[in-house]
């Protein structure tokens, strides 16, 4: 990533400060979010949105444009007018591993955005079957090794943060697996429920009810400690996996161009929304953690973010889409 085009966006946009600036915002504001409704995404943007709007004086809409692990909606934003009116709903698959995993990737993160705050940061939880023969993340990694390609696990899409982690797991543990892509977590949860597929990681928001009711079994945690909803769920790290700590993250961005003092309101207006006791409380139910960095002290997160998933595709030899 080169980071004197990052930084000679940054000092156009300090540049382009008229009266359309200060007068921001005069009418509605379109989030664009990527995927379809229902999942962590909508409903993490849709109360996010709500308290912005209290902030900014107008509302906050949720725009949803799934397609291409997120990419289509993305692409139109990058497209958009850089005025502060459209954002973009940015994750860990489109603002980072679509780097790598997309061979006609049509934007660059860091080149075509401005990032104006980070969301938050969720773990997930490697959940199986119920009816499976293992119990523990050990004796799954046994089965596995004892059925060499035998064993399925399901995502919300190729390239998403469920498919990416349990890549990981597979270098990280040695096992293979294959892999069994849907179109959002409810139908892979659903097909997980009926034994078809083995394992999976994803949100707790998204498997805890299925946990909750005998429905699916939950072995670990990729969180940094233990989960206060899953208290007796140990993290991988616990179990001598330090490298499968990890968080899918969101964020909030904009074109480049969009003026410097229009991206600061809107930094300001996620900030307040961030730390309002409404959004901390919803995050806490569903295993979210408030991120604080915003504008342009995210960018050393976001390189780091797609150096550290390029690695993980190129290792996992997966095919370009």
């Amino acid at each position: 990533m080169a980071k004197r085009h990052v930084v000679a966006i940054w000092l156009a946009s300090l540049a382009l400060t008229p009266a359309l600036a200060e007068e921001f915002p005069n009418r509605p504001i379109t989030w664009v979010v990527p995927f379809a409704p229902g999942g962590i995404t909508d409903t993490t943007s849709r109360i996010v949105a709500e308290e912005m709007s209290k902030t900014l004086g107008q509302s906050v809409v949720i725009d949803n444009r799934a397609g291409g692990g997120g990419t289509v909606g993305t692409e139109q934003v990058a497209r958009s007018k850089p005025d502060g009116y459209t954002m973009i709903y940015g994750t860990q698959g489109t603002m980072a591993a679509n780097v790598t995993l997309r061979k006609n990737l049509s934007y660059d993160p860091l080149t075509n955005f401005l990032p104006v705050h980070l969301v938050g940061e969720s773990p997930n939880l490697f959940v199986a079957y119920h009816g499976a023969p293992y119990n523990s993340v050990p004796e799954f990694i046994a089965y596995a090794k004892q059925n060499p390609g035998k064993v399925t696990f399901s995502s919300s899409g190729v390239g998403t943060a469920t498919h990416l982690v349990a890549e990981l797991f597979k270098t990280v543990a040695g096992i293979e697996m294959q892999h069994v892509p849907y179109r959002g977590s409810a139908p892979a949860l659903n097909d997980m429920i009926a034994g078809r597929v083995d394992v999976m990681f994803d949100y707790p928001v998204s498997v805890g009810p299925h946990v909750e009711a005998g429905k699916l079994k939950v072995l670990a945690t990729t969180a940094p400690e233990r989960l206060r909803a899953f208290p007796n769920v140990p993290t991988m790290a616990e179990l001598g996996m330090k490298d499968m700590t990890t968080q899918s993250w969101s964020s909030i961005m904009v074109p480049a161009g969009t003026p410097a003092a229009v991206v600061d309101k809107l930094a300001e207006a996620a900030h307040a929304a961030l730390s309002s006791e409404r959004v901390r409380t919803h995050f806490e139910k569903i295993g979210t953690r408030p991120m604080m960095l915003q504008k342009a002290e995210t960018i050393p997160f976001i390189e780091k973010e797609i150096k550290r998933w390029g690695d993980v595709i190129e290792r996992a030899g997966l095919e370009k889409q």
